[in-house]
């Protein structure tokens, strides 16, 4: 079982914690890379985007996932 790490981000001003477990993390830092962003301004703009529905923490993850998939050529599906 992979355990989550915490991490402080700021949003609006205020700090906030996250927790992810470590491929979320690793992942999370690749895309915000790719986007040339940092990882707190990506998770700002993911905040924003979630419109307050459901935890940040499970936006971020699905955002992730959603950027694996538009990675993926699509070649195999189930």
């Amino acid at each position: 079982m992979t355990d989550e790490i915490k991490r402080s981000v700021t949003i609006a001003g205020h700090r906030t914690s996250i927790s992810l477990e470590r491929p979320f993390w690793d992942l999370l830092k690749e895309l915000a890379c790719s986007e040339k962003t940092s990882v707190n301004d990506l998770v700002r703009r993911i905040d924003a985007e979630r419109g307050g529905k459901g935890t940040l923490s499970a936006a971020v993850r699905l955002y992730v996932l959603e950027g694996m998939r538009r990675r993926s050529d699509g070649s195999c599906t189930t």
